[in-house]
Order: structure tokens, then C-alpha cells, then sequence
């Protein structure tokens, strides 16, 4: 579950979950409602070298959400190289910046739910997902 990630790996992730942005923290309230979510998710969560904003081990799910910072060049050729490092894991990784998370919160459940729905094995029901918007 953890690829490796060494004991300072994941101590930092327990520090940067004390530390979350506003967007990481709105998102989070939504993704752990086991009522929307049937799927266990968790926030800052060591995989290898990295930390990833939200992972569900079950269907190997990589959530990532990117702020300002990662539009800088220099960043943005690490988002890469790290996306593909996760991949070979064989996790599948999706991003949204901070901004569709704040502002773009229905899309971003939408699209997240539909790509749990299609990783989830149809297992008599499970894995299914019910989107509220509130």
C-alpha cells in the first residue's frame, strides 16, 4: 500500500495532513462521505518517494489537486516525471487544480465518481456512487 515509502516519507505525510490547502480540505470533507463514496480514500498518503493528496489502495486511485505552483515550468516537468513514476506502480492518477475544486465542485465529483464506477468491479453493487450536490 505504501510502495516502499520510507519512515520519513511517511511521517511527513502525517505532518501535511495537519497542514492541508483550502482545496485539499473542501475536497476531502466531500471524498470522505462513505454516502457518496463507497470506496475508502485517504489524504496524504506515502506511495514510494511521493505523497499523494488522496488514494484509494482498493482501485488504485491517485487524486491530485495542483495549485498555482505547479504551472511554473520547473514543476510542471516534475508533475510528469513523478505521474509517470506513479503509473508504473499501476496506479491511475487524475489531477484538478485548486481552482475547479473551489469553484468547479460538481464537475469534479462527477468526473471523480465516474472514474470509480469504472474501476470498481461490478460486485453486486458495491463500488457504486451516489453524487449529492449540496
Amino acid at each position: 500500500m505504501y510502495y516502499g515509502a520510507s519512515i520519513s516519507t511517511i511521517r511527513t505525510a502525517s505532518i501535511l495532513r495537519k497542514n492541508t490547502t483550502l482545496a485539499e480540505k473542501v475536497l476531502w470533507k466531500k471524498l470522505r462521505d462513505r454516502s457518496r463514496f463507497t470506496v475508502k480514500l485517504r489524504r496524504q498518503h506515502p506511495v514510494g518517494k511521493f505523497i499523494v493528496d488522496f488514494y484509494c489502495h482498493e482501485l488504485k486511485l491517485v487524486i491530485e489537486i495542483d495549485g498555482e505552483i505547479h504551472n511554473l515550468k520547473e514543476n510542471l516537468e516534475y508533475d510528469i516525471l513523478r505521474q509517470s513514476q506513479l503509473e508504473n506502480f499501476g496506479l491511475k492518477v487524475i489531477r484538478f487544480t485548486n481552482h475547479e475544486v473551489i469553484f468547479g465542485m460538481d464537475t469534479v465529483l462527477s468526473r471523480i465518481s465516474g472514474i470509480i464506477t469504472k474501476l470498481t468491479p461490478l460486485q453486486g453493487g458495491r463500488g457504486a456512487v451516489t453524487i449529492a450536490t449540496n
